[in-house]
Formats: C-alpha cells, sequence, structure tokens
C-alpha cells in the first residue's frame, strides 16, 4: 500500500506530464490505477470526518468530567463510583473497537483507515488516564489512605494489564513509565523507614525483579524495542538504587558481595541474553538490543568505579550502620539470587552452542566479557572482605575501561560502524578529562587537554568518516 503523501506527490507530477504532453491521457490513466489516485479524495474524506468525531468526542467527555465535577460533593459513594467505572469502561470500549476496525478490514482485503486505528488508541490512552483519576477519587470517597507511590502503582500496574491485553506499545510504555514514577517515589520512605510495610513498600523492594518478569514479556507481545529498552532500564536503575553499591563499597564490614553483584549482574545477564530461552519464541529479536545495552553497563560500571573517592574511607560525613544484619534486612536478596541463576542459566545456554561455526568467531569476544565479569566481582569483593586494596582497584578499573573503550573503536573500524567507533571515542575522551579534572591539576593543563581531546576528536571523526565513504565507493566499485 501507498501512503497518502507519496500518492499526492506521484498525482501531481503525472498531471505536470500530461500537461506538458510527456505522457499521454491514457498513461496517465495507468498511473492513476496503478498508484490509487481516485482513493485520495476518499482518504481525505476520511480524515475530515475522523478529526470531527475527534474533537466532538473530546467536548462530549471534556463536559461529561466538567459535570462530574460540579455534582461530585452532592453524590453518594455508589453513584460516584458507578459514573467514574461507567466513564472508563465507555471510553476504553469504544476506543477498543475504533481501533480494532482497521485490523479487521486489513484482514478482509480492504484499505484500513490510518486515521480511524490512531484515533482508536488515543481514546484508549484517554481511558487509561480516566483510570487513573478513577483510582484517585474512589479512594477519597471511600477514605482509603494511601501514598502517591501506591497510587502510581496501583494506576500503573491498572495500564499494565490493559498492555497485555490490547499488545498496544503506547499503553506499555506508559504502563513502565507510570511504575518507574511510583518507584521512586516510594524510594526515599523504604531507605528510611525500612520496617514499615505495605504492598506498594514490597513492589519497590522488588522491582528488578518485577521489572525483568513483567516488562520484558510485554516486549515481545508488542514487539517493540522501547519496551524492551525501557524494561532494561527499569531493571538495572532499580537495582543500583535497592543495593546501593557505590555507598556500601566504601565500608568493609557491610555485605562485601553486595557491590560486586550489583554491577555485575546487568551485563552478565544482558550480554548472554537469548530470545531463543522463551519456549514460544523463535527468533532473536532483543538479542542485538539487549548486547548494546551490555556494553552500555559496563561502561557505566568501569567508569563509576575508576574514581579515586569511591576506593577510599571516608573521614567524616555518613556513618555505616552498627550491625550487618539491618543491611541485609533491606537488601533484595531474594532478587539478586534469582537474577543470578537466570545469568548462570543464560551462560550455560551461551556456551552450550560454542561448537556452533558462528559461535567459534567469538570466542575472543566470549573470553573478553567474562574477563570482564570476573573482574568486576572479585575486585570490589577483594577490597571489602578480604584486604583493602584503593590502589589496585583505581589502576585496574581505569585500565578495564580504556581496553572497552579501544575495543568499541576497533569493532567500529572493522565493522564500519558509527556507533561503535564514536562510542569508544567518547568513553575514551570521558576518561581523559575526568582524570584530568579529579586529580586538581592546574587550569592551564586542564585547559590544555580539553583542546587535545577536542582536536582528537574532530581529527578522529574527519578521517574516521572519510574513511568509511572510501570503503562504501569501493564496495559500490566491485560490486557494478
Amino acid at each position: 500500500m501507498f501512503s497518502d503523501n507519496f500518492q499526492r506527490k506521484i498525482r501531481k507530477e503525472a498531471q505536470l506530464w500530461r500537461d506538458e504532453g510527456i505522457i499521454s491521457a491514457s498513461q496517465y490513466q495507468q498511473l492513476a490505477d496503478r498508484y490509487q489516485f481516485n482513493n485520495l479524495e476518499a482518504a481525505a474524506r476520511d480524515r475530515s470526518r475522523m478529526i470531527a468525531i475527534a474533537i466532538g468526542g473530546i467536548l462530549l467527555i471534556l463536559g461529561a468530567i466538567i459535570f462530574i465535577a460540579a455534582s461530585w460533593q452532592e453524590w453518594s459513594r455508589d453513584v460516584k463510583f458507578i459514573l467514574m467505572i461507567s466513564l472508563f469502561f465507555s471510553v476504553t470500549i469504544i476506543g477498543f473497537y475504533t481501533w480494532r476496525e482497521p485490523a479487521l478490514k486489513k484482514a478482509e482485503g480492504k484499505k484500513p483507515e490510518k486515521s480511524k486505528r490512531l484515533l482508536g488508541e488515543a481514546l484508549l490512552i484517554l481511558g487509561a488516564f480516566i483510570l487513573g483519576v478513577t483510582i484517585l477519587l474512589m479512594a477519597q470517597a471511600f477514605n482509603i489512605s494511601g501514598s502517591a507511590s501506591e497510587w502510581l502503582l496501583a494506576w500503573g500496574f491498572g495500564v499494565l494489564v490493559m498492555a497485555y491485553s490490547l499488545s498496544l506499545n503506547s499503553l506499555g510504555i506508559l504502563a513502565i513509565v507510570l511504575i518507574q514514577i511510583g518507584y521512586w517515589t516510594g524510594l526515599g520512605d523504604w531507605w528510611y523507614t525500612p520496617n514499615e510495610w505495605s504492598w506498594a513498600r514490597l513492589i519497590v523492594r522488588h522491582m528488578p525483579l518485577v521489572s525483568w518478569l513483567l516488562f520484558i514479556p510485554l516486549a515481545y507481545i508488542c514487539r517493540s524495542r522501547w519496551i524492551f529498552g525501557l524494561a532494561i532500564f527499569a531493571f538495572a536503575s532499580s537495582l543500583q538504587f535497592n543495593l546501593n553499591p557505590l555507598q556500601i563499597l566504601t565500608y568493609a564490614d557491610i555485605a562485601p558481595w553486595v557491590a560486586s553483584f550489583a554491577f555485575a549482574l546487568p551485563p552478565a545477564l544482558l550480554w548472554s541474553y537469548d530470545d531463543l530461552l522463551f519456549p514460544t519464541v523463535n527468533y532473536r529479536l532483543f538479542q542485538p538490543l539487549a548486547r548494546t545495552l551490555a556494553f552500555f553497563c559496563f561502561g557505566f560500571a568501569f567508569y563509576m568505579l575508576s574514581f579515586r573517592w569511591q576506593w577510599q574511607f571516608p573521614d567524616y560525613g555518613y556513618s555505616p550502620p552498627t550491625t550487618n544484619s539491618n543491611i541485609l534486612r533491606t537488601l533484595p536478596i531474594i532478587d539478586v539470587g534469582i537474577l543470578s541463576g537466570l545469568a548462570v542459566l543464560q551462560w550455560l545456554f551461551l556456551l552450550r552452542q560454542r561448537n556452533n561455526p558462528a559461535r567459534r568467531e567469538m570466542v575472543f569476544t566470549l573470553v573478553l566479557i567474562g574477563t570482564f565479569i570476573g573482574l568486576i566481582l572479585l575486585i570490589p569483593f577483594w577490597h571489602q572482605g578480604i584486604t583493602r586494596i584503593p590502589a589496585l582497584g583505581i589502576f585496574a578499573f581505569n585500565v578495564l575501561l580504556a581496553t572497552l573503550a579501544w575495543g568499541l573503536i576497533q569493532e567500529g573500524l572493522k565493522l564500519n560502524d558509527r556507533r561503535s567507533f564514536w562510542g569508544g571515542m567518547l568513553l575514551l575522551t570521558l576518561q581523559v578529562l575526568s582524570r584530568v579534572w579529579e586529580y586538581n591539576s592546574d587550569l592551564p593543563l586542564k585547559s590544555l587537554v580539553f583542546v587535545m581531546c577536542g582536536s582528537a576528536l574532530i581529527s578522529a571523526g574527519l578521517w574516521f568518516e572519510r574513511r568509511l565513504s572510501e570503503s562504501k565507493s569501493k564496495k559500490s566499485n566491485s560490486n557494478s
């Protein structure tokens, strides 16, 4: 099927050719039949009708909301509940049938109306927002006390059910965003009052596991890279904030395994991730994205652990807890255990395919990635659990950061990949600038380093683009 914009351009050019005598009337008619010029007017008419329905529907819904708001205090709780639930179901059902109609037409071989599908999706999103308002108003009407985190999490999980039911990307993204806002809202309460419990705090406590188990399958149902990326962000960020490894790394008497697992788990899970682990999936849809995100996790871990202050005991400020039991009680040990077991299973599945010829070429990469993960596990644990090694830790993670940057640059040059090349260049530049700034050098030296890094980036970028264009021209000449 052709887009309306493309059809309009072709019709305009064809009419110009016909008027100038380049093509005959019969040839113009053949183009009209091929590119379906006659459907343009019908599409414009359908679009105009959908706009009118959309504007009118929005005004009707706003009118209903204003009427409810004006009479809200006068109605009983039962009337309020019935009205809000009726409004939610009415908007959602109308949106569902409007959204589904183009798919049914496409299945029948007819041209689907994109405007109607967009209108239906907009109504479904509006229904999701009405659901949040309904939850809040019903809690007030029935005197149900709760925090903002509980409201946002309940709203987010309600939208998540809608996303699973409809396989709709926009609802899935909205659900993840709402749940994450609820997580960030409830994180402070969980840190400062760990002994108080509620269902929302239980979700906040186990957000890494919840993100992995609920958001990753939704990405397959919706076939959405955006949802997969947001799911990985929710998992990795909540794991870091729940375990708080940078603060725990400073104190040798507090759970020496925590910092190691916090930094090692995300890249270990993402690099070994394989779509084929799901029984119903027979294609690799998200594995390349997962491995790209694994490099982001490696870069983040190496960069954060390359700073000197991460490895030194502070002389003032935060004082560590007096017992390990208080810390261990607040740590999501269940999440770490389950996700670590999943990482082991994924690596076993990955290594089982070592006899595959395509896998043999990746032996060096697997060894390098395994070394990265092993050092992330070993060095922080040794620093906390056995003996202090601040100098070795700083040196090791600076070497690892430089190795990762150099490897990305080499990969970019080998495959002519801009993302790998520029990722390595920016990572290497960030390391140099951070070290110069961290060690309190004189301002003239800092200025010189900034100028040199800027010049190096410009020169490397121009050289890489020239090399890439020459490679493409040679390839096109050899093909011709």
